[in-house]
């Protein structure tokens, strides 16, 4: 039987009144497809868990939601919903969800998660890509610019790991317009000088 967390009723209930929904059915499918999870919160906010393992996670935002999965990059049922860049890229792989109906179907969630848990049951564990090839995206030569402007930046961006790097650089690139980019870069340069990752706002506190 499902674990239950009355942080998750507590989450759902202050999420903005579109999100709701969302978040409800995605707890609602993954305690019906996997009947031992157990309800958790990390990051402040919800996650399941299965035999000790992340098996993914919710979260609630302004203007959307997400859902991402902690073995997403082995899960091949995942793969045709998966958004990889652009302005509809969210926290987790499924983009940013603005209704239940931006969800995959109930069956596709459904076969998604049976293959997560699958994974875990398996002992599976993601292997990190090798150092060299994280570190080959190259810097656009408009963000260099706007980095060697600002001293305390460039210093802690050339100090950052090559994840924390190509995540600023995926960003950066993906915008879709040059007032995006150019608004990116603003804020990047500002989170970047104070020693913030991309993620910053969803990184475990210390």
């Amino acid at each position: 039987m499902a674990l239950q967390d009355p942080r998750h009723d507590i989450y759902i209930a202050k999420a903005l009144p579109f999100a709701q929904p969302i978040l409800k059915h995605i707890r609602m499918l993954v305690r019906q497809t996997c009947p031992k999870v157990e309800e958790t919160m990390k990051w402040s906010f919800p996650h399941f868990s299965y035999k000790g393992k992340i098996l993914c996670s919710m979260a609630a935002f302004k203007q959307h939601a997400s859902l991402g999965f902690w073995l997403g990059d082995a899960i091949r049922s995942l793969k045709p919903y998966q958004v990889l860049e652009g302005d509809d890229k969210a926290m987790g792989q499924l983009g940013k969800l603005t209704s239940v109906n931006d969800l995959p179907k109930d069956k596709a969630l459904t076969d998604i998660i049976k293959e997560a848990m699958t994974l875990i049951d398996e002992g599976f564990i993601l292997k990190k890509a090798p150092t060299s090839l994280r570190a080959a995206l190259p810097v656009p030569d408009y963000f260099a610019k706007a980095l060697s402007g600002n001293k305390k930046a460039r210093m802690n961006f050339e100090k950052f790991p090559p994840s924390h790097r190509k995540e600023y650089i995926q960003w950066i690139t993906g915008a879709k317009t040059a007032a995006t980019r150019e608004k990116r870069m603003a804020t990047a340069l500002e989170w970047i000088a104070e020693g913030k990752g991309r993620h910053w706002k969803y990184e475990q506190k210390k």
